[in-house]
């Protein structure tokens, strides 16, 4: 426990980000219990959703980064790089595959129910549907890592 505290106390980038990854995952556990009526603490940690935890929390790890280092520095330049890429990622391919695992259960549902005695291992097939982001998830996700990233007290 001492090593975390003497890690987070000496690297404001890496405390910034895990910050601002935490925010953004009580939000989106906030933000699914006023939308469904149901709390799941399963969206304290799990993907998808709104906002986009990745998008905090490589947001916040650039803002950061700019703050500490400065826009010129070569860590900052990675950081953005970093960024676009996760960013990018969770709007196109993990999203992606979200709606193919949403069309796949479909299917093994139908099959399931026509087949089920000759297929027992399909029974318990359901693949994960929320692993990406849309771009407004992603965009949400942008602002809340840029305000934490702002807001906490750089020394």
């Amino acid at each position: 426990m001492q090593f975390i505290r003497e890690v987070l106390s000496l690297n404001q980038i890496l405390t910034v980000s895990l910050l601002s990854w935490l925010v953004a995952q009580v939000l989106k556990t906030l933000i699914n219990f006023i939308l469904l009526g149901k709390f799941q603490l399963e969206r304290m940690w799990g993907d998808g959703g709104m906002p986009s935890a990745h998008s905090a929390t490589v947001c916040a790890m650039v803002i950061a980064t700019a703050r500490s280092e400065g826009i010129n520095s070569a860590i900052f330049a990675v950081a953005a790089v970093v960024a676009i890429i996760t960013m990018h990622d969770a709007m196109g391919v993990r999203r992606e595959t979200g709606e193919q695992a949403k069309v796949l259960n479909k299917m093994i549902e139908q099959w399931i129910e026509v087949t089920e005695k000759n297929n027992p291992f399909l029974q318990n097939m359901h693949l994960k549907e929320m692993v990406g982001h849309t771009p407004l998830q992603v965009l949400a996700g942008f602002v809340v890592g840029c305000m934490v990233g702002l807001l906490y007290p750089m020394v």
